[in-house]
């Protein structure tokens, strides 16, 4: 048994200064490649042919990352062993006509990506990010994490029933942020964002920008017990997977000589609205990816069968941790808690896609990796949310389990998790793709 990840906050830690660097799903896959560029990992085109080498590669596109290591020996029917996750959260959206103002205060368009708990992005000091593209066809990453843009709450002088009769929101109208003072010009925001980033005027051609909260990850509670931080859905999983892959990766040429599977991490984008992309679970990249894998290795349609029939996929999402204020939203008998451990998600209607035999896989892995974990089953009166497990599962048929960790506030501008339970996530999935 190769030695765990180790129990301590390093993991923690980093996990917060990845959420820091990644406002969007482009600096997120990003960050990921750089881990596992240090890890000995390489880019591979999607447009190069691509040969039978083994070790560690990777494909981007867009918001989404897909990494896979080969091991010495490796046969084309050689079955893999995936983790999955998404790398978008909600947020705030910028329009492509994004100058508008009224009143004389200058504002941006923006539309509203996913479901978000549009209440927590009021009165939050954002940034902007994300990826313009250049009239040459190229993409340049922007990150101004500075407090740019505003949306400023109604005065409860002005609405007397906000406190009784609750906060109401229209996205269109409520929700636009301010950003100064002023008469509106068409263009404002690129020129602005171009001259940030030392481009000339006129280079941008297309953009890709969302709205984030500036205020950093940290710590929380008397004990520190607890951290609290933007995008925690799903970047605990997408960072955790990183961390496992890059362990099985370094120890495969240990003495326990190489990996029985070819360990995968599948990053996607737009989850939150879907997955019908290019980039997202319902699309062909992951399938693509791995079909290429097995031909690459000389393998033939057979030996791609035989492989998926053997392939098995954590897909990992956050879920919910019993909320104290709330406790009669969840099932009475399945109350997951922070620092418990990862979770094993369970919906009999496959809104997630464990089954017995999937719950017996992730049992294995976690008491090979001496993790404790849970179960979260929603209160039959709740309608329960779903993941790419279901997805991943259907499109490509591959047995999939869906886990996660527990977290409060899901879809807020900032989320709340147990300080513990992102590295018992990272041991858990190293143990998976060990197998």
């Amino acid at each position: 048994m190769r030695a765990p990840l180790r129990f301590d906050r390093g993991h923690t830690d980093d996990l917060m200064s990845f959420l820091a660097d990644s406002p969007s799903p482009y600096h997120a896959v990003a960050n990921a490649a750089e881990r596992l560029d240090k890890a000995g990992f390489r880019q591979v085109a999607e447009t190069d042919a691509w040969d039978a080498s083994t070790g560690g590669k990777y494909v981007l596109r867009g918001g989404a990352i897909i990494a896979w290591y080969v091991p010495e020996g490796a046969e084309a029917s050689t079955p893999f062993r995936i983790i999955g996750g998404h790398t978008d959260s909600p947020h705030l959206h910028v329009k492509p006509l994004p100058d508008m103002g009224a009143e004389g205060w200058r504002q941006i368009a923006i539309e509203i990506y996913g479901g978000t708990l549009l209440n927590t992005w009021l009165d939050r000091d954002l940034g902007i990010a994300g990826r313009l593209t250049l009239r040459d066809g190229s993409h340049r990453l922007v990150n101004i994490d500075r407090a740019l843009l505003r949306v400023p709450q109604l005065a409860v002088h002005l609405d007397r029933s906000v406190n009784t009769e609750g906060l109401k929101l229209d996205k269109q109208r409520h929700m636009q942020p301010i950003w100064g003072l002023g008469d509106v010009h068409e263009g404002d925001l690129i020129r602005f964002l171009e001259e940030e980033e030392g481009l000339a005027e006129g280079e941008v051609a297309g953009w890709d920008l969302m709205a984030h909260s500036i205020d950093p990850p940290s710590y929380l509670g008397r004990d520190r017990e607890l951290v609290a931080g933007p995008r925690m859905d799903n970047l605990i999983s997408v960072h955790a997977g990183v961390a496992a892959l890059a362990a099985v990766s370094a120890a495969s040429d240990g003495p326990e000589g190489p990996l029985p599977y070819i360990p995968v991490l599948a990053g996607f984008d737009h989850e939150e609205n879907g997955s019908q992309s290019d980039t997202g679970a319902d699309g062909p990249l992951l399938g693509n990816v791995l079909e290429r894998s097995v031909f690459a290795r000389g393998g033939s349609y057979d030996d791609k069968a035989r492989a998926f029939a053997g392939t098995i996929c954590l897909s990992s999402d956050t879920g919910h941790a019993v909320h104290p204020n709330y406790s009669e939203r969840h099932d009475p008998t399945h109350h997951p808690r922070a620092n418990g451990g990862p979770i094993l998600k369970v919906n009999v209607n496959m809104r997630y896609a464990t089954d017995g035999s999937g719950q017996a896989v992730f049992a294995a892995a976690c008491e090979k990796a001496g993790v404790p974990w849970q179960v979260f089953v929603s209160n039959n009166s709740m309608p329960c949310g779903t993941t790419i497990g279901p997805i991943t599962s259907a499109r490509h048929g591959i047995q999939t389990v869906d886990i996660g960790v527990a977290i409060l506030s899901m879809h807020s501008a900032r989320e709340l998790c147990g300080a513990d339970d992102p590295y018992l996530l990272a041991n858990a999935m190293t143990a998976f793709l060990e197998g």
